[in-house]
């Protein structure tokens, strides 16, 4: 079974993603954001994940999705919002065209759609950002409607998706 699942920020969505695996005795965690370890926040966001996941879940902290969805076993991907957001600082392209943007971003997820529909046992995690006001910035409607891509795309390579909203769970 592939999941895709999609809520805002603080939604459960990571919770209800873990519990989708929970009896799989392997799990390689997929963790494709950024590791600032100079964001305490976030270093803290991470450590909450962490301590949340079986012993016996394998992390894996990488961007290239085509990859990590190659390796054997169940596999989470949490989430593909990070998983943009440092692509686009990666390769620099907060400042490019649009159309420069989407074509890479396209191209890129024309090989994790090849991949993923060759398993199974894959839940995604991401974010919902297309319910909210619209960006102020260019760089925040640039991130709005290429993970709008991402996620339509992912969508339909996935048997379910399920939106996760207060906790609660909306299988679409």
């Amino acid at each position: 079974m592939k999941v895709l699942v999609t809520g805002g920020v603080r939604s459960g969505k990571s919770r209800h993603a873990e519990s989708l695996l929970a009896d799989a005795p392997i799990v390689t965690y997929v963790a494709p954001g950024p590791t600032a370890d100079s964001d305490p926040d976030w270093v803290a966001r991470i450590a909450a994940h962490r301590a949340r996941r079986p012993a016996s879940w394998t992390t894996l902290e990488t961007r290239d999705l085509t990859a990590a969805l190659g390796v054997a076993g169940p596999v989470l991907v949490d989430c593909l919002g990070t998983w943009l957001a440092a692509l686009l600082d990666a390769r620099d392209l907060w400042d490019a065209s649009a159309k420069t943007v989407t074509a890479t971003v396209d191209a890129l997820l024309d090989e994790v759609v090849g991949t993923l529909a060759l398993r199974d046992d894959v839940v995604l995690v991401t974010n919902e950002v297309g319910l909210g006001v619209v960006p102020t910035h260019r760089s925040g409607r640039l991130f709005r409607d290429l993970l709008g891509l991402v996620n339509q795309r992912l969508a339909t390579a996935c048997d379910e998706v399920h939106l996760v909203v207060a906790g609660r769970v909306l299988r679409l």
